[in-house]
């Protein structure tokens, strides 16, 4: 059983006595270049641990801010050296999407980022390349990624108990229905 045994093994390291330092450190990363978002971890600790649902959602809040000011340090003293980058994983629409959220939006395009689909580290890079003032940065990045960790965190500690032992019982059919719609998504997308 594939499924089930990586989400006890997912469950188990959201318990771990290390998971916020873990949580902390990946949310750094995110917000400059790592392509797991953070709410995937935020999710199954809140559901492991619903008590801490509100530590979990601000360490993973503060920690994405904090990682975000070397995301926007990158866009603004590097990004000659950070866009080729940014094209060749694949991130060349979504960044050029992000960029045109700040020339219509500006500080919102940061604010609505946090809720976006589109990778909060290219709003970081953008907003560094675009030289947005950094207190208006901090402040939207803070309002953005609160919004989206705390609704994470909390719905999670609320519904994941009472949902845990259904999706432990269909963990096997929702893991490969995942994965047939995963697969139909990309070919639909290479047609």
């Amino acid at each position: 059983m594939l499924f089930k045994g990586l989400y006890e093994w997912c469950m188990r390291c959201a318990a771990h006595k290390h998971a916020e330092r873990y949580l902390a450190g990946v949310s750094i990363i995110e917000s400059i270049f790592f392509p797991i978002p953070t709410a995937l971890m935020v999710a199954p600790m809140a559901v492991a641990r619903p008590e801490r649902a509100i530590q979990i959602a601000t360490i993973a809040t503060l920690t994405s801010v904090f990682g975000g000011l070397f995301g926007y340090a990158l866009g603004y003293y590097a990004i000659e050296l950070v866009e080729p980058l940014i094209h060749s994983a694949g991130y060349g629409d979504k960044y050029q999407t992000a960029q045109n959220w700040f020339g219509e939006w500006g500080f919102w395009a940061v604010v609505v980022a946090g809720f976006s689909p589109i990778p909060f580290k290219l709003f970081t890079v953008s907003a560094g390349a675009l030289a947005m003032a950094i207190p208006p940065f901090l402040f939207a990045a803070l309002i953005g990624r609160a919004g989206h960790f705390f609704l994470v965190s909390l719905s999670m500690a609320w519904a994941g108990p009472k949902l845990e032992p259904v999706v432990r019982k269909y963990i096997e059919w929702l893991g490969w229905l995942t994965v047939v719609a995963l697969v139909a998504y990309i070919a639909y997308k290479m047609n």
